[in-house]
């Protein structure tokens, strides 16, 4: 589960840690199998969703995962069939264009989580959503936010909504009035937003400077436009 050919031919992930196993295991998603210590398990209200239970101690946890601080639980998750059905018109979607870094994508979906977005459409490029360190980062934000992999152009070319883009030039974002719907486009942590999807982009937004850094991350750039999204929508 640790890598991707792996989850895809066996279509399950790997999810690590107390908190994120019990909120798992308290949703939807189908258990394959639980790898818990003995203190877990008697505590965990739910362990018994799971289709195997395995008890084990904290040095195997440590050594079967890719957390170093899980000393409590492991589960082999179920991936569900996509249930992406199109752009919703009366909210707001994110849209990731090559978003490379697995912590980068999980700080993404974690914040979409906090500001009510509950949809994502990510390039083919970008990281995979199921990845251990991007579903370690998600924090379980990854049970409320569907990430769909899609040609972005597919579905921005005639949205029927404005189509927002984060750059280095554009609108002053503190003074932009986003609406009651969207789409948010960011780009790649070094690239920005690719020629293809600005062609698309009917409306450019940036942060202003204050200061000398170069750049924002791509997660808290995300973090500062839906901060102002939401408080002007």
């Amino acid at each position: 589960m640790q890598v991707k050919k792996y989850r895809l031919a066996e279509q399950c992930f790997l999810v690590q840690g107390a908190k994120t196993v019990n909120e798992v295991l308290a949703s939807d998603y189908r258990v394959e199998l639980l790898c818990a210590t003995p203190s877990f398990l008697q505590e965990a209200k739910h362990a018994r969703k799971a289709v195997e239970v395995v008890e084990t101690s904290e040095k195997e946890l440590t050594a079967i995962g890719s957390v170093e601080a899980n000393s409590a639980a492991l589960a082999v998750v179920r991936m569900k069939p996509s249930s992406f059905k199109g752009i919703p018109t009366d909210t707001f979607t994110l849209v990731l264009d090559d978003i490379r870094d697995p912590g980068n994508l999980g700080t993404i979906i974690r914040t979409a989580d906090w500001y009510g977005i509950g949809l994502i459409i990510a390039s083919p490029e970008t990281t995979d959503v199921y990845s251990p360190k991007v579903i370690n980062s998600t924090m379980g934000s990854f049970l409320r936010v569907t990430v769909h992999y899609a040609a972005l152009g597919d579905w921005l070319r005639s949205p029927g909504i404005p189509v927002y883009g984060a750059f280095l030039d554009g609108k002053d974002v503190h003074a932009t009035e986003f609406g009651k719907a969207g789409l948010l486009v960011i780009g790649n942590e070094s690239k920005g937003i690719s020629p293809a999807v600005e062609k698309l982009v009917t409306h450019r937004v940036t942060i202003p400077r204050y200061g000398k850094a170069e750049s924002l991350n791509a997660s808290v750039a995300t973090a500062v436009i839906l901060d102002n999204l939401r408080r002007k929508s």
